[in-house]
């Protein structure tokens, strides 16, 4: 909106009453008749804060909540050839309605796709070696088309990954969604080398280096939604490929309450984090959501009275009173040596995106013996695993026992559609488990795409480390012996975890037999 046209919400009232525009206090998303937007382009919606809604009896119903949309009120009226009837709505919300319904109508990847047949693809995709040239054929409007209806798509289907991945006769874009990877569209060929291009130049990298990976950031706003992309592009036999990871600011932080504990879970996590000094570890493999539980867990503790500082790689979310240090090996800032140079800032608590070897492991234990509390990530499938995962690298057993307070192990699941959920009764067994009386699963509808789920939450075993745990960390008992002594002690191991959310309608039995196939080996799926 211009600034001549910035008018207190109560004189826009006073106004509107005098035109005679009623006011109305919410607009849904499903008033709007598409077929309207297309004569109006977004830029000018947005602008003057105003948006065609509906026709009844021949009048054409216009949403407005600033001055200048009720000046352009004539110019509709001349651009759709029909009277119009003006309702004035809270700004905020008209521009939610704007970014939805626009990210509606604007052209699908595969509208654009179809567009491009019409184009000669020969003029976009020639091979270039001079960068110049490939900068000017990356910014083809046709790629660049087709580039942000890959994205706007990605946005709106809650996609965590997008791939774009040659190969010797066919270009494949893939969405990563609540986990599982669906193929998506096929884009020419021949366009392969200015799509790639065009995401180089959007993450500021060197488009013509096509011999070594590549990583950067691509900052984007989605419908009014504030997206930072993870770019990673990589040489394959066939092509460049890329993979670029989306994190939709506006989602923010969890709390320990949202990311699937469970309120006993959640008490016994928050009591850990009481302690002063000693070791949490979370575990689990790469994508199983261990950075969110870290994240949820520093804003728990985050508080003016402690100095907390962070070593992560990469920075997924900056949060307001916390140091947080991004690992850069080209300098030679590592877990292990910025590690080092943290224990000289006086810190109270420390995060440690990774304990990837035996020095940061032995750094970080340190740490924890000379007051400080520590929290880091460990790849092992579940939580006594952990412990002989320490041992391998080389820490002293006696070390572990000193410095480790708990493990927790996590793996994420994909939550039925609460839309289609339905009850039924399991009449497929499998061994070991035994299975509720009532389950439950998605049928599949329009809110989830089909799919039958929407979202993931997490299953979680959390193992305290007592007394006798530090005796048989010392003794060097195997994983299997501190597992079964955990169990007995009252720890709810993740399959466990995953079958009483399947039974109260949360997840289904599959999923939870899929995520933790790992630990149960012999287990027949």
């Amino acid at each position: 909106m211009s600034s001549d046209s910035v008018i207190p919400v109560d004189d826009l009232e006073i106004i509107a009453v005098k035109l005679g525009i009623t006011s109305q206090a919410d607009i849904k998303t499903d008033e709007v008749d598409s077929g309207l937007l297309n004569s109006l382009p977004l830029a000018f919606a947005r602008t003057n804060s105003i948006l065609p809604l509906h026709e009844v009896d021949g009048v054409i119903k216009i949403a407005v909540a600033s001055a200048a949309g009720i000046l352009q009120l004539d110019e509709l009226r001349l651009l759709f050839g029909k009277p119009v009837e003006a309702v004035l709505v809270p700004a905020p919300l008209l521009a939610d309605v704007i970014n939805h319904v626009y990210a509606g109508v604007s052209g699908t990847a595969r509208e654009v796709l179809q567009e491009l047949q019409a184009v000669d693809l020969t003029t976009i995709a020639t091979e270039l070696n001079n960068p110049t040239d490939l900068l000017d054929l990356a910014d083809e409007a046709p790629v660049i088309r087709l580039l942000n209806s890959i994205l706007s798509e990605a946005v709106k289907e809650r996609v965590s990954d997008v791939h774009i991945e040659p190969y010797e006769r066919e270009l494949l874009v893939r969405f990563r969604i609540d986990g599982i990877l669906y193929e998506k569209l096929s884009p020419p060929k021949i366009i392969q080398d200015a799509l790639v291009s065009r995401v180089k130049i959007m993450a500021g990298l060197n488009i013509a280096e096509k011999r070594l990976p590549q990583d950067g950031r691509i900052r984007v706003l989605v419908g009014g939604r504030d997206v930072d992309i993870r770019v990673s592009i990589i040489p394959t036999y066939y092509g460049e490929r890329a993979v670029l990871r989306l994190l939709d600011k506006k989602k923010g932080i969890l709390s320990l309450a949202d990311i699937g504990l469970g309120e006993r879970g959640v008490r016994t996590f928050e009591q850990m984090l009481t302690r002063t000094s000693g070791i949490i570890l979370v575990t689990g493999p790469t994508g199983s959501g261990k950075s969110t539980t870290l994240y949820a867990a520093l804003n728990k503790v985050n508080s003016s009275e402690k100095n907390i500082i962070t070593i992560e790689d990469p920075i997924e979310y900056q949060i307001r009173g916390i140091g947080q240090i991004q690992v850069n090996p080209k300098i030679d800032l590592t877990f292990a040596s910025g590690l080092r140079s943290i224990l000289r800032q006086d810190p109270d608590i420390i995060m440690v995106g990774e304990i990837r070897d035996a020095e940061t492991a032995e750094i970080a234990i340190q740490a924890s013996l000379t007051g400080h509390l520590v929290l880091s990530t460990l790849h092992t499938n579940d939580a006594a695993t952990a412990v002989t995962r320490l041992v391998d690298m080389g820490i002293e057993p006696f070390m572990i026992a000193s410095s480790l307070s708990a493990v927790v192990a996590q793996r994420l699941v994909r939550v039925i559609c609460p839309h289609c959920r339905e009850e039924y009764r399991p009449v497929e067994q499998y061994a070991g488990v035994t299975l509720p009386e009532k389950l439950y699963r998605g049928k599949g509808c329009d809110a989830c795409f089909g799919l039958g789920t929407l979202g993931r939450t997490a299953i979680y075993e959390i193992m305290p480390i007592d007394q006798e745990l530090c005796s048989m960390i010392i003794r060097r008992s195997h994983a299997g012996e501190i597992k079964e002594y955990a169990v007995a002690q009252g720890m709810k191991t993740l399959r466990d975890d995953g079958i009483a959310r399947a039974a109260a309608g949360i997840t289904t039995i599959e999923e939870v037999l899929r995520v933790t196939q790992d630990d149960y080996a012999d287990v027949p799926l």
